[in-house]
C-alpha cells in the first residue's frame, strides 16, 4: 500500500501562466485544484471535486487560457489559496470517515504540481500546508513498475498509458476533470487482475533543510549540483532551501560562496539528492527571493567540494553538534576573549555548551582575524543575538549575520591552507649594492603617528596636498608625504603623511577629515607606521583589516641559474624601498672586468621577501618621499658609467648630480618636466646600457632564464 494508507486521492492542479512539463516555471499562482478519492480495498470511488482559486495578481497568460478554458470572469469571484487548501482537508476527511478509511496519500501525474507549484507558493504566501501534501506518489513511476515496457517515466502520458493496458481516452472536455478521471481509472486498472500492484514508491518533501558538513574526500556527483547567482548578501542556508522548497537538498548541501576580502559575493552551490532534483531546481533560473532574481546555473561536484569541503578537525568537532543556528560574528577585537563574547551575546542569548559553542578563526601562526563563529540550540536564541547587530565590544561595534557550515568549512580554509609568510628557503637573488643612504620610511612601529588621505583626486600633486594640510604643514615630518601609486605607476588617490607625533596625527584626522580638494571631499584617518609600510609595501588596509603584500605571499623560486650569483651582503637604501613591480628578476653581472661586487639585482622591499613574476595582484608604490613632485630616482650603473653620466651636460633640465664614484650608485634628476616619462628618461641615459652579449660569458645558463635577466632597459624608480 501507498505507506500504508488505505486510500488515494488523485490529485491535479494548474497555474495562471504554463502547465504541463512546465508546470511552475514561471513563478505563476495556482489558479485549479481537482481531486478524487480511490479507496485501495474496495476499488471504489468518491465523488470528484473541482475548485477554482484565486491568485493575488489577477492575470491569466494565453497559454493558460487555451489550456485551461478559463477567463478572469471565471477566477475572479473564487477563494484564495489558503481557503480553498482548507475546503479540500475537510472535504477528504469527510469522505473517509463515511468510507470508514483513516489516512490516505495523494496521486498525481507529475511532481510538478506538489514540487514546482504547491510548495513554492505557499512558503511564499507563509501559508502552513497540512500533512498530506509532504508525501505523494506518482502514477507514472507506478505504472512504470507494472509495464516496464511501456517507455522512460520522463515520455509516459496519460493517454499513452491508457492505450497501453487497452483502455479508452476519458473524452471529458474540461480541463482539470479529463486528467483526474483518466489517473483514476489507470489506477483501477493496475490494481486489478493482472497486475495486483502495491503503490509503494512513496515520495517525501522535506520540512526543513538540514545542515550539516561535508569531507574533501566525499564523492559528489555533478549532476546534482547548481551554483545560484545574485542572492541577498544577508540570506542563510536556511532562506536558500526556502527559495528551492518542494525540493530535496542533501545534508549540509548549501554552500555560500566568498570574496577575496571573506564576504559573500550573493553566490552559492547547492547540492541535492538526486539529479531528478536538480534539473527541477534548473527550472527556477530567474525565480525571485524577495525582489531580487536569482540565476540558477548547472555547477561540478569538485567547485562544491571546494567551498564546502572541510579537513580540520576542529572544524568537524565543532558542527558535530546537529540541529544548531550558526551565527558568524565579524569585527571582534583581537584581543576578545570566549567570556567576553559569552558577556557580549548575554543571558538571553546562551550559547551551546558556552565556551565549546564558540569557535575563533585565527591564522596559522595563531593570530585572531576577528571573526567568531557561535552555535544557538534554537531559532529563538539566534534572533536575540542578532539584535545585538553592530552594538559595541570593546572599541568596535560587532557584526553579527546567520551562517552555514559550509561557510565555517570555506572560512576555516581560506584563513588556515595558505601561510600569510613565506615558509620556502630563502631565495638566491643577487641584492644591489647600491649608495647607501638614510631611510625615509622608519622602522615598522605600531605608533599612531601617520595620516592617510584616501580619495583624492587623480590629479593632485604634493603642492596640492600640503594646501590641503594648511596650518598643519609645519607638522610634517622632512620627506614625510607619500604618494601612492597604482601598478601603472599611475595616482591612486591615496597617499600617507607621517607627522611627528600621534597627537599632531589625531588632529589632522579630526580637522581635515572630509575637506574638500578640487570638488572632491578626502577622508583623513589616523594610522601607523606599521600599516603605513604595508601598504606602501603592496598590500591592503580596508575596514576589514591589514592584508599583507604580495612579497609576503608564498612564491615559487627563481630559475635555479640564479645561484651561480655570489650574494653579497644586503645593503637597504632609498632606491629599495620604490621598487617597481615590473621587473622580479634579478639582472646578471655586467662583466668580470669589474669588481666582484657589482651586482645589478634589484632589491626586493625587504630583504627576506621575495617576488614572483607569475604573482596576478594590483599592487601600490609609493612615490619617492619628497617634497618637490618632480624627481625621480633610478638605478644606475656600476660607478665608472654612473660617473659618466654624471659628466654629461645638463639636457632637458635635468641634471644629474652627487654620483658617487662606487658601484650602483644612485643617479638624482632635479628638475623634470611634469610630462616626463619612462621612454624620455631612456633616451636620456641611451648608450649606458650594457650590450646583451657582455653577459653571456658569465655563467652557463638556458636561453630562457637568459632572456629573463638580460637588460634590455634601465628600471625608473
Amino acid at each position: 500500500m501507498a505507506s500504508h494508507s488505505d486510500t488515494l486521492v488523485v490529485f491535479f492542479g494548474a497555474t495562471a501562466g504554463a502547465n504541463g512539463g512546465k508546470l511552475g516555471s514561471d513563478e505563476r499562482e495556482i489558479i485549479l485544484l481537482v481531486w478524487q478519492i480511490v479507496d485501495l480495498h474496495e476499488k471504489k470511488v468518491g465523488k470528484l471535486q473541482r475548485c477554482l482559486v484565486k491568485p493575488d495578481t489577477l492575470e491569466l497568460t494565453d497559454q493558460c487560457k487555451e489550456d485551461t478554458g478559463l477567463t478572469l470572469d471565471d477566477i475572479v469571484k473564487a477563494e484564495p489559496l489558503d481557503k480553498v487548501l482548507q475546503q479540500f482537508q475537510q472535504s477528504v476527511s469527510s469522505e473517509l470517515k463515511c468510507l470508514g478509511r483513516s489516512s490516505y496519500t495523494l496521486c498525481v501525474n507529475s511532481p510538478l504540481i506538489i514540487r514546482q507549484a504547491l510548495h513554492p507558493e505557499a512558503s511564499k504566501k507563509n501559508l502552513v500546508l497540512p500533512e498530506c501534501f509532504f508525501t505523494f506518489v506518482d502514477v507514472r513511476k507506478e505504472f512504470h513498475k507494472c509495464c516496464p515496457n511501456a517507455g522512460p517515466v520522463q515520455k509516459l502520458e496519460l493517454p499513452s498509458m491508457l492505450e497501453y493496458v487497452g483502455l479508452p481516452a476519458v473524452s471529458e472536455q474540461s480541463v482539470g476533470v479529463r486528467e483526474v478521471r483518466s489517473m483514476v481509472q489507470l489506477t483501477l486498472c493496475i490494481l486489478a487482475e493482472p497486475y495486483n500492484h502495491k503503490f509503494s514508491c512513496v515520495e517525501t518533501v522535506k520540512y526543513k533543510f538540514d545542515s550539516g558538513t561535508c569531507s574533501k574526500t566525499e564523492p559528489v556527483d555533478s549532476e546534482t549540483v547548481i551554483r545560484a547567482r545574485g542572492l541577498p548578501w544577508q540570506s542563510s542556508d536556511q532562506d536558500i532551501a526556502r527559495f528551492f522548497k518542494g525540493l530535496s537538498i542533501a545534508k549540509g548541501g548549501v554552500a555560500l560562496c566568498l570574496n577575496a576580502q571573506g564576504r559573500r559575493n550573493g553566490e552559492a552551490l547547492v547540492r541535492f539528492i538526486n539529479s531528478e532534483h536538480r534539473d527541477l531546481a534548473l527550472e527556477r533560473h530567474k525565480h525571485h527571493m524577495g525582489s531580487r532574481y536569482i540565476e540558477v546555473y548547472k555547477a561540478t561536484g569538485e567547485e562544491f567540494l571546494k567551498i564546502a569541503g572541510g579537513t580540520s578537525n576542529e572544524v568537524a568537532q565543532f558542527l558535530s553538534k546537529e540541529n544548531q543556528v550558526i551565527i558568524r560574528m565579524r569585527g571582534l577585537p583581537f584581543t576578545a576573549t570566549p567570556q567576553e563574547v559569552l558577556s557580549f551575546l548575554g543571558p538571553e542569548s546562551p550559547v551551546t555548551d558556552d565556551a565549546e559553542g564558540l569557535l575563533f578563526v585565527k591564522y596559522p601562526d595563531g593570530r585572531p582575524t576577528g571573526d567568531a563563529f557561535v552555535l544557538f540550540s534554537c531559532e529563538e536564541y539566534a534572533q536575540n543575538a542578532l539584535k545585538k547587530h553592530k552594538q559595541i565590544l570593546g572599541k568596535r561595534y560587532i557584526e553579527l549575520f546567520r551562517s552555514t557550515a559550509a561557510e565555517v568549512q570555506q572560512v576555516l580554509n581560506r584563513y588556515m591552507s595558505t601561510p600569510l609568510i613565506s615558509t620556502l628557503p630563502p631565495s638566491p637573488i643577487v641584492p644591489v649594492p647600491v649608495l647607501t643612504s638614510p631611510s625615509f620610511l622608519p622602522a615598522a612601529s605600531s605608533t599612531r603617528d601617520c595620516v592617510r588621505l584616501r580619495g583624492l583626486p587623480y590629479t593632485a600633486g604634493i603642492e596640492d596636498i600640503l594646501e590641503f594640510m594648511g596650518e598643519h604643514t609645519v607638522d610634517i615630518k622632512p620627506h614625510g608625504v607619500h604618494m601612492v601609486l597604482n601598478q601603472q605607476g599611475r595616482p591612486s588617490g591615496d597617499a600617507f603623511i607621517q607627522m611627528k607625533s600621534s597627537d599632531k596625527a589625531f588632529t589632522v584626522a579630526q580637522k581635515c577629515h572630509k575637506k574638500t580638494m578640487k570638488d572632491r571631499y578626502v577622508e583623513v584617518f589616523q594610522c601607523s607606521t606599521e600599516e603605513m609600510s604595508i601598504v606602501l609595501m603592496g598590500g591592503t588596509l580596508n575596514r576589514s583589516g591589514l592584508s599583507p603584500p604580495p612579497c609576503k605571499l608564498p612564491c615559487l623560486s627563481p630559475p635555479t641559474a640564479y645561484a651561480a650569483f655570489p650574494t653579497p651582503p644586503t645593503i637597504l637604501s632609498e632606491a629599495a624601498l620604490y621598487q617597481p613591480p615590473l621587473l622580479a628578476a634579478p639582472r646578471p653581472p655586467p662583466t668580470t672586468t669589474h669588481s666582484p661586487a657589482h651586482a645589478l639585482a634589484y632589491y626586493p622591499p625587504h630583504p627576506h621577501l621575495y617576488m614572483n613574476m607569475n604573482m596576478n595582484y594590483t599592487a601600490y608604490y609609493p612615490s619617492p618621499p619628497v617634497s618637490p613632485s618632480t624627481v625621480s630616482y633610478f638605478a644606475a650603473p656600476p660607478g665608472s658609467v654612473a660617473a659618466a653620466v654624471a659628466a654629461q651636460p645638463h639636457h632637458a633640465a635635468a641634471a644629474a648630480s652627487s654620483v658617487m664614484p662606487q658601484p650602483g650608485a644612485l643617479v638624482r634628476m632635479q628638475g623634470l618636466p611634469y610630462n616626463t616619462g619612462v621612454k624620455d628618461i631612456l633616451s636620456f641615459f641611451q648608450g649606458y646600457q650594457y650590450a646583451p652579449d657582455e653577459y653571456s660569458g658569465m655563467v652557463q645558463m638556458s636561453e630562457q632564464a637568459r632572456s629573463l635577466i638580460q637588460p634590455k632597459e634601465w628600471l625608473c624608480l
